[in-house]
């Protein structure tokens, strides 16, 4: 094909459709692992749940603004309202529902999707964080972690994994201790499921393009959790 380079972009129709975008000229570790940075004409922002702006490094929802984005979803006001918001200064922003974050160098990086936030005892915590720790195991071949409903933090974390070997499965002590080499005890899981083992389904329901259908996903935690009785119903 010839091609000379690749480049990573950032964007979704509402959009039209690219907002970040990486550039030939990109450090490799950026050129790797980030969206790029913003468009000419083109804004990015990051808030919390408030619509705060929130400090460089720190996770929340991307919202972009500027000349390409949509007038708004044809014959939807409820759901125009809701995805496009006025700031206090009038401009016009797209909450994208996508969790990411801005280093100093304004490059974008994104996380997951702020649906999927497991919140515990109001603390959000990113499913990603803890998938990408699980998955550096060596005995871990998959990771999809999910909210797990709970009478007293409101939400936990439970994690599907995927053995490299299914005669040698770690313990659940063994993944906890995993997850507290470098994360916070409130990221540790409390509940394991290992695909294929003790009524888990050997697969977890997934799109056309590979991607975990989290929101089944959830469904099927909560109604295994409840089975062993530790999950509010």
């Amino acid at each position: 094909m010839n091609v000379q380079g690749m480049l990573i972009a950032y964007g979704m129709t509402e959009t039209s459709p690219v907002t970040f975008i990486t550039s030939l000229d990109d450090p490799d570790d950026r050129m790797l692992t980030s969206l790029g940075r913003v468009l000419p004409h083109t804004a990015a922002k990051i808030v919390d749940t408030n619509g705060d702006i929130v400090p460089t490094g720190e996770q929340g929802e991307i919202c972009t603004s500027g000349f390409a984005l949509q007038k708004g979803y044809y014959k939807d006001e409820i759901k125009t309202e809701e995805a496009m918001r006025r700031d206090e200064n009038g401009v016009l922003w797209m909450h994208t529902g996508d969790e990411g974050y801005l280093d100093e160098q304004g490059y974008g990086f994104i996380t997951g999707r702020i649906k999927d936030l497991i919140i515990r005892g109001g603390e959000n915590l990113s499913p990603s964080e803890i998938e990408n720790q699980l998955l550096r195991h060596p005995a871990v071949r998959e990771a999809c972690v999910v909210a797990v409903k709970d009478k007293i933090h409101g939400e936990v974390v439970a994690a599907f994994l995927q053995a490299c070997s299914q005669e040698k499965i770690p313990s659940d002590g063994d993944i906890r201790d995993w997850i507290l080499q470098d994360l916070s005890p409130v990221k540790v899981p409390a509940f394991i499921f290992w695909l294929g083992h003790d009524g888990v389904d050997a697969e977890l329901p997934q799109t056309g393009s590979g991607k975990y259908q989290k929101h089944i996903i959830r469904d099927i935690a909560n109604r295994l959790a409840g089975e062993i009785g530790i999950a509010d119903d």
